[in-house]
């Protein structure tokens, strides 16, 4: 694991510790958690669009769905 250094103000990081200590986290696992999300949130964008995509024309709104339609997979 490669090691970062970040700026920021001094009373922000010590509340943001206070709350990674009141939810039984770090301050780390929080970033970790956070640069993950970050990072792979274009991803999740381009495969709901890819989605949204295959779905257009497919259904129309309003209209009823068939039953074997609802149960789908």
């Amino acid at each position: 694991m490669k090691n970062i250094t970040l700026s920021a103000d001094e009373r922000l990081i010590e509340a943001a510790r206070e709350r990674a200590r009141a939810e039984h986290t770090t301050l780390n696992d929080e970033f970790r958690r956070w640069l993950e999300d970050y990072a792979r949130s274009h991803e999740r964008a381009q495969r709901y669009r890819a989605l949204m995509s295959r779905l257009r024309g497919k259904y129309v709104a309003g209209r009823k769905f068939t039953r074997d339609e609802m149960n789908e997979r």
